[in-house]
């Protein structure tokens, strides 16, 4: 997932840092001038680096120098203090940088000027917070604070993220649960690597960022047709969804692969939609309100994956709608699979036609070259801070793979039945959405590296306690008590769960260079993304190879068997999935004397210890406490 420029969640830009403070050796003791030009025509104003006073708003201030000298290209300071480019001597500047981080007005200049007379001032560290007597510290912008542009543009936003979760919601979550009765651990395993493009996206980024049609806006020249896409796949999909299923898990589990391609290329589709509504979120919303864009990332995507996952097992659930909305039971729920796909399908046409008529994106001549973006990216990976943060991302997520992506599936295994796990996960849905708004007010509150940290300790400690939950599966069946035990493990989990996405995307956009921005917070999310994904295919590999079960023939001859079925009259292993329903379906019963889901999810919570305390915690924080400075391109 990515983000887009903040400082932190839900609040203010970043400032940029740049050293404006010359050497110790050459500090002046008085007031020195520093003639050089923004824009080519503007010449910057006499600054004085000596001299003391109190600042007023130095968060307005420094933004404003900041950016100004940030978002232009290589200036060399003239003798007659004209600024050159140096590649080719024009005064060429982009027109969207002039037009969004234009001139200060008369106040902020006076500031600038002011805050500038400091003895030692140095855009290499945040700004200090003004000490005033009795102030009390800003208050969170509320949404209905935000101008009324911003509302409707951060709904928009809301409204292209909650597409994105809807196929991401099926394909990580109700799609696997679904394939249970078909297939073992290891073949959804194989299935999870169908959400490898959200992870995989920083390989074509920046062809969505270079090319576009100036027709049409930079950033629609890839969500209509993308989204017009997704909306017929979805369509043909919902059609052949049901058959395809059952032709994954025959003959073994061979045509889950053919299963899994096609779902892969729909979230392929997804990813670039999400590559582009990423850095339309830079421009839809004003700079001071640019960190709601994070707020609507966060709002979208869960709402559309768990509508996909929690809301539509609750209502495809045979028992669930029988039992609440039903006076005579039914083998199918109240919405299946098919037709949940396919209504989507048509959503995604309707909306895609609403932007192409009704929103105007602004249009900008700036173009980056293809070839420019990728020796950007290449410039990024070499910094050893984001080599560092690259390393917690592909090791963080280990500890909690076990209980993200097995305890649901073993709880059905246990006998939790579908209609128990739609309840779990529709309460569940209201807190999600809820939290993960207070979750974005904290991360402002705190650092997010250290609010980050906290939750990782807490999804460890949930990570444990899921497993407890397992362990005491009531022998008689679910029970009121177990069930509200379940509903509690399965908030606080997916609550860590939020905190963590959320925190370390506010560090993100704190750290992302606003000049290269989209390219910058692109790679972070996708590395974060990855840690996420690349595990969890080796994780259900090892439940299947850690789980010992043996299928033994029963004492008495079966009554009666399934059509197809024969007799069981020899012990076998029955640890995957196929091996089973063989054993159910041929009146033996599969003893399991050993369960890999409890090996695993041991092992990647002890993995999950010794790298946060040995590696993670003093890490990061470190990289909290650098200066901006430290995650810029030298010649960016």
């Amino acid at each position: 997932m990515s983000g887009p420029i903040t400082e932190s969640l839900p609040h203010r830009i970043p400032p940029i840092s740049v050293a404006l403070n010359p050497p110790a050796h050459d500090t002046p003791t008085h007031s020195q001038a520093i003639p050089a030009t923004f824009e080519g025509d503007i010449e910057l104003q006499q600054l004085e680096l000596t001299g003391d006073g109190t600042v007023t708003q130095l968060d307005e201030a420094e933004e404003a120098i900041s950016m100004k000298r940030q978002n232009r290209p290589k200036v060399s300071v003239a003798p007659d203090g004209e600024g050159v480019d140096r590649e080719n001597g024009s005064m060429a500047f982009p027109l969207q940088h002039r037009r969004q981080y234009s001139g200060v007005d008369g106040a902020s200049a006076s500031q600038t000027a002011h805050l500038m007379s400091m003895r030692g001032f140095s855009l290499d560290q945040d700004p200090p917070t003004p000490s005033t007597p009795g102030q009390k510290q800003q208050e969170a912008v509320g949404f209905m604070d935000l101008p009324a542009q911003d509302r409707s543009n951060f709904m928009l936003l809301v409204l292209l993220y909650f597409l994105q979760g809807i196929p991401m919601g099926l394909a990580t979550g109700s799609v696997p649960f679904l394939l249970k009765q078909h297939l073992s651990y290891g073949q959804i395993g194989i299935f999870s690597l169908a959400s490898y493009p959200y992870s995989l996206k920083l390989l074509w980024s920046p062809i969505v960022d270079a090319v576009w049609s100036p027709k049409i806006g930079r950033r629609k020249s890839w969500i209509l047709p993308i989204q017009t896409i997704s909306g017929f796949a979805m369509i043909w999909l919902g059609g052949q969804v049901k058959q395809m299923m059952v032709e994954a898990g025959a003959k073994g589990g061979a045509g889950v692969w053919n299963f899994t391609i096609w779902w892969f290329m729909l979230v392929f589709t997804c990813a670039t939609q999400d590559i582009a509504v990423d850095g339309w979120a830079l421009t839809l919303l004003s700079r001071e309100h640019i960190s709601y864009a994070s707020t609507a990332q966060t709002v979208g995507l869960t709402g559309g994956q768990f509508l996909s996952y929690t809301v539509f097992l609750a209502f495809n659930s045979p028992d669930f709608a029988n039992k609440w909305f039903r006076t005579e039971d039914q083998a199918e729920g109240l919405i299946t699979l098919s037709g949940y796909v396919s209504f989507w399908g048509w959503m995604f046409l309707l909306v895609t036609l609403g932007l192409a008529l009704l929103k105007r994106e602004e249009k900008t001549m700036e173009r980056d070259g293809i070839m420019e973006v990728y020796k950007v990216m290449g410039g990024i990976l070499k910094l050893r801070n984001i080599q560092t943060i690259i390393v917690i991302h592909l090791i963080a997520k280990i500890g909690f793979q076990a209980n993200d992506g097995v305890t649901n599936l073993k709880l059905i295994d246990k006998g939790f039945g579908q209609e128990d796990l739609a309840l779990t996960v529709l309460i569940d849905f209201p807190f999600e959405l809820s939290l993960g708004y207070y979750a974005g007010k904290w991360s402002s509150k705190y650092p997010p590296l250290q609010l980050w940290s906290w939750a990782f300790i807490g999804r460890l400690c949930a990570a444990a306690f899921a497993q407890f939950v397992v362990m005491i599966f009531p022998s008689g069946g679910v029970t009121t008590w177990y069930l509200l035990l379940v509903i509690v493990e399965h908030v606080f989990s997916t609550f860590m769960s939020t905190i963590m996405f959320v925190a370390i995307s506010a560090f993100h956009a704190k750290i992302a260079d606003p000049v290269i921005g989209g390219t910058y917070m692109t790679l972070l999310a996708t590395v974060s993304n990855l840690g996420g994904t690349f595990p969890r295919f080796f994780v259900l590999k090892l439940v299947d190879m850690f789980t010992s079960a043996t299928c033994t023939p029963s004492t008495t001859p079966p009554m009666k068997l399934k059509d197809g079925a024969s007799p069981i009259t020899s012990p076998f292993s029955c640890a995957l999935e196929a091996d089973r329903h063989r054993c159910k379906d041929g009146g033996g019963v599969c003893n399991i004397t050993m369960d890999g889901y409890y090996i695993v999810n041991v092992l990647c919570i002890i993995i999950g210890v010794l790298t946060f305390w040995g590696y993670i915690r003093p890490k990061a924080r470190q990289l909290q406490s650098l200066p901006l400075r430290a995650w810029r391109l030298a010649d960016a």
